[in-house]
């Protein structure tokens, strides 16, 4: 079982209102073989949402106690991120999801480049890094095109 960013599925769960939709990934959910998850939803933040960024590292820095995410209000929704994650692990542990394909850039689904104190650099979004930690192989909706 796969785990798939639900944005990646066309379901509007961006921070504003849209999708990220790839035909393949929704066909893996179609065809049973993925579960679409969408962290900040699960986490209890709206759709539509003020976009976030994280403030002094990635998600592994998040996980640390040492990052925080804040949304372009200045409001820290750092918890909100952290319960989303969380939330998401509990899906993968549930649904025997050994691998989660994620939206890239993501503050909870990156797995190699996020905004961080507002410049793209390299490291993972707090769900993708969570989902790591616990055996869960990650790879970006970049990289699965890639091998389709």
């Amino acid at each position: 079982m796969i785990i798939v960013s639900a944005c990646l599925v066309g379901l509007k769960t961006r921070h504003d209102g849209d999708d990220n939709l790839i035909e393949g990934i929704r066909e893996l959910v179609e065809r049973g073989e993925a579960v679409p998850i969408c962290p900040e939803q699960l986490g209890g933040l709206s759709t539509p949402r003020t976009a976030a960024d994280f403030s002094g590292g990635d998600g592994e820095a998040v996980l640390d106690g040492i990052a925080r995410i804040v949304d372009r209000n200045g409001n820290d929704v750092t918890d909100a991120f952290r319960r989303g994650a969380a939330e998401s692990l509990s899906v993968a542990r549930m649904t025997g999801a050994t691998v989660a394909i994620l939206k890239e850039r993501s503050p909870s689904c990156g797995c190699r480049r996020v905004w961080i104190d507002g410049e793209l650099a390299d490291g993972k979004g707090v769900t993708a890094a969570l989902l790591e930690r616990h055996g869960v192989r990650i790879e970006s909706e970049e990289e699965w095109l890639d091998k389709s």
